[in-house]
């Protein structure tokens, strides 16, 4: 059977459904494809269920810290199946808002997987979509506008495939039935920091082995010396500069031992299992890429500002295009297309205001530039930082640790970066990205009146601190 629309879109995730709403919105006809569950990694392996077991953890490790409040409790035990069961309730319940908001838009929802066709007698073009459903049936989608969004999953190391029992992706990490002993951790990015941080909190004996020189490589150096040693106060081993050697690896019913290199130096690993978060890899595999002329690069689909792919009709948007993968991006360019394609004024993407978030504790949050970024560029830049230690809320709350830093271009005055590391910053992050997208300078923000107490006071004495007019340090 063949079925015409305005717009197809390959895959429900994040993105997918954020673009394909927006498109329903301008009176389009649009068509999702998606061979799993609306939601995609993020609804069902990734954002949301990561979140709700950092949140669980978080409160256990409060909860035995409850004396430092003036309360003192006993009986304190973690029942890691209703962690997961409470988890899996709110996943259950988000996916329920996504059918919802299908029906509500009348958006046409194909389960199936979906394969790029190129020109044939349906179309005279490439970018129809030959459905394989689940009884074996085909159907064949051909919309005026595809838009891409098959994301991406777990990267692997050659010779330490995941199989669910020693060795794990954040996959397998997920559906955990009981917590092991202990953990190495392979990776210090992102998905390890998060998942070495919730497991410890769980009372994992927890290491990380990561192979840049800092943990999260991408962050500012002054943010991942802080996450260094706050982890190592915790109690968590952290290995950076070493390389794990797949070859060393061996397993009995007692765990798995690994061996780690940094120059001359060797290291022997041990540990019950062993999490592989070494980044994602996109899913541009057998979905018929080959059928266009659309361009890859690095393994990612190559596209433009405004999110088209070498073939103009053919959008490509989230993991699968590379860049941030995050959630929050994909779906900015999943709307960034759909204006495009539907001739609406949008905003290009700018991946310097888009926020990054590190759900650990303590979080961290960052926008723009990191101070090593600013430089290579050659700015002339200044700098304000100011430690959550000098601020109320933060003390009230018994998590005064890390800081706030602003990094501002000197001629310009404008703000190119803002790093955040301690209690809550994901929460304070986004009055950041407001101010970059407004072209705020520093001097403004500071003039912002800030609640106090509240946490949101250390944005604005950091923008003081930028021209040295921080009222309380």
């Amino acid at each position: 059977m063949t079925i015409t629309c305005d717009v197809a879109v390959l895959g429900g995730g994040t993105g997918g459904y954020v673009a394909a709403i927006r498109a329903a919105q301008l009176g389009k006809q649009v068509i999702i494809i998606e061979q799993d569950k609306l939601g995609g990694t993020c609804l069902h392996r990734g954002c949301i269920p990561s979140k709700a077991l950092l949140r669980s953890a978080e409160l256990y490790a409060q909860m035995k810290d409850s004396a430092s409040f003036g309360i003192e409790a006993s009986g304190l035990s973690l029942v890691f199946p209703k962690v997961q069961e409470r988890k899996q309730g709110i996943v259950d319940q988000l996916h329920k808002g996504i059918q919802y908001l299908m029906r509500k838009h009348k958006i046409q929802v194909i389960h199936g997987k979906g394969r790029v066709i190129g020109p044939s007698i349906f179309s005279p073009k490439s970018g129809a979509v030959a459905v394989e459903l689940a009884d074996g049936e085909m159907e064949t989608i051909v919309p005026a506008n595809l838009i891409i969004a098959t994301g991406s999953r777990p990267r692997t190391l050659p010779g330490l495939l995941p199989d669910g029992k020693h060795v794990l992706s954040s996959d397998e990490a997920m559906v955990l039935e009981e917590l092991p002993a202990s953990i190495i951790v392979v990776g210090g990015g992102v998905i390890g920091v998060e998942w070495a941080s919730l497991l410890h909190d769980f009372g994992v004996e927890v290491t990380v082995v990561e192979a840049a020189s800092q943990l999260l490589p991408n962050e500012d150096e002054e943010v991942a010396s802080e996450l260094r040693k706050q982890l190592q106060r915790r109690g968590i081993q952290v290995l950076t500069g070493y390389q794990v050697q797949p070859d060393t690896y061996t397993q009995d019913d007692n765990g798995v031992v690994i061996t780690a290199v940094r120059g001359e130096e060797t290291v022997q690993l041990q540990g019950e299992k062993l999490l592989i978060s070494i980044g994602r890899q996109a899913n541009v595999e057998s979905i018929g890429l080959e059928n266009t002329d659309i361009a890859l690069e690095h393994g990612f689909i190559r596209v433009n500002q405004a999110m088209q792919t070498t073939e103009p009709h053919i959008y490509a948007i989230g993991d699968c295009i590379g860049g941030l993968q995050l959630a929050h991006a994909a779906s900015h360019e999943g709307l960034t297309a759909v204006h495009h394609l539907a001739g609406e004024p949008s905003h290009n993407y700018d991946a310097a205001q888009v926020p990054r978030c590190v759900y650990s504790r303590p979080e961290i949050a960052s926008i723009g530039l990191t101070e090593k970024e600013a430089r290579q560029k050659g700015l002339d830049i200044k700098i304000g930082k100011v430690p959550f230690s000098t601020i109320g809320k933060a003390l009230v709350h018994g998590e005064k640790g890390g800081f706030v830093k602003i990094i501002a271009d000197s001629t310009s005055n404008d703000i190119v970066g803002v790093h955040m590391i301690g209690a809550h910053v994901t929460e304070l992050i986004g009055q950041a990205g407001l101010a970059q997208i407004l072209d705020a300078t520093p001097w403004e923000v500071g003039q912002t009146v800030f609640a106090h107490p509240s946490l949101s006071e250390i944005l604005g004495e950091a923008a003081l601190a930028v021209d040295g007019m921080a009222l309380g340090i």
